[in-house]
């Protein structure tokens, strides 16, 4: 019986375990111009012994940002800084991926430089408001992306990969999940487009497929995996019938023959639709289960049953650093704090929401 402490091949890589630590975006990237910090390698070598890691949400262009001060991979500087993190994981024997986040719509022009704007497939304000170092602010209108601009995106995307693999990561992670850039072209009520990128699910789905075909053609499709979180309210999407427009996504992304393909369950509801998508899917699969409170323990059985490949784990990774070697013993585990805040630090941030503290670095995570 194969068990979650088994290695895998992922793509030509071996893997230790089928264990992943998901990414969770930070808002800690102090270094210049957006760079992680020596922290930063800290943080991700702790937790080395993860058959895989996915990093925080990385901005693959300066538009792409949607939190302060998260990290970027699209200069000399960022990508410098992240071969300092890289080095520290390699050094401990790990795997590391870089998640590619374009917000799009999900963030605020005090957040961007200059005359910068969010941007979106089309002009929909997203319902909410998001921390900015000015306080608690509603979502602004995006700019509508044109033609042009949705393939100058594409291009940011293959820009920052490369610049990944010259920083020393494995590979990437595409976000495209939780009502992000791509998630957002995805969802009808988000994606109102008449032309090539837009009305069709076939057209909905072109710029997910684009922009991982321009990251595979640009370092190889063994090193490209993509998040999709089918039906996810979260950042306001409304997916009210999913099933075809994930169902082309996953023909389309079959033939190209990427590393993995990264399912965040919104709800237990979604299950059915998850082992549809497994069938489909002949690739692997990497599953972060939908669960009461952080996935634990009680997931490993979703490698045994084959329902998933590899298992992502978010918060509890955050407290337990050392979470594979807890897994395999049944804990004791330690308990991540829901209720962390940054709380007004020395960059004079006041409430802004965080998933846990890490009680060896004393980082604390923002969103995912």
């Amino acid at each position: 019986m194969t068990t979650a402490f088994d290695p895998v091949d992922l793509a030509g890589r071996t893997l230790a375990n089928r264990i992943v630590m998901a990414p969770m975006t930070r808002s800690r990237a102090y270094g210049p111009g957006h760079s992680p910090t020596g922290a930063t390698a800290e943080y991700y070598a702790q937790r080395a012994s993860a058959g895989l890691i996915v990093t925080e949400g990385i901005q693959p262009s300066v538009v792409g940002q949607g939190y302060p001060d998260t990290p970027g991979l699209h200069s000399e500087e960022q990508t410098a800084g992240w071969r300092r993190v890289t080095d520290a994981v390699h050094a401990r024997g790990g795997t590391i991926f870089a998640q590619l986040m374009h917000t799009g719509r999900i963030g605020h022009p005090d957040l961007l430089p200059g005359e910068l704007r969010p941007v979106a497939p089309s002009a929909v304000r997203a319902d909410g408001q998001l921390f900015t170092k000015q306080g608690l602010q509603d979502f602004t209108t995006p700019d509508e992306l044109s033609a042009e601009e949705v393939r100058t995106t594409v291009a940011d995307f293959a820009t920052a990969a490369r610049n990944a693999i010259d920083a020393g990561f494995d590979g990437v992670e595409l976000h495209g999940a939780n009502g992000y850039l791509i998630h957002q072209f995805l969802a009808p009520n988000t994606n109102r487009r008449t032309d090539e990128w837009g009305g069709t699910d076939e057209n909905r789905t072109r710029f997910a497929v684009e922009t991982v075909r321009a990251v595979a053609d640009a370092i190889g499709a063994s090193r490209v995996g993509l998040r999709i979180s089918p039906s996810n309210p979260y950042n306001d999407i409304q997916e009210p019938a999913p099933d075809a427009v994930y169902r082309t996504l996953v023909r389309a992304l079959e033939p190209l023959g990427i590393a993995y393909l990264h399912l965040l369950e919104a709800t237990p509801e979604v299950r059915p639709f998850t082992l549809g998508l497994r069938k489909e899917f002949t690739g692997t699969l990497v599953l972060n289960p939908a669960s009461e409170g952080p996935t634990g323990h009680d997931a490993l059985g979703l490698v045994e049953d084959g329902t998933a490949d590899l298992l992502a784990f978010g918060a509890l990774f955050l407290a337990n650093p050392d979470l594979p070697s807890r897994l395999r013993t049944s804990g004791p585990y330690n308990t991540p704090d829901p209720a962390t805040f940054f709380g007004g630090d020395e960059r004079g941030y006041t409430d802004y929401p965080a998933l846990a503290a890490d009680p060896v670095s004393d980082s604390v995570t923002a969103v995912v």
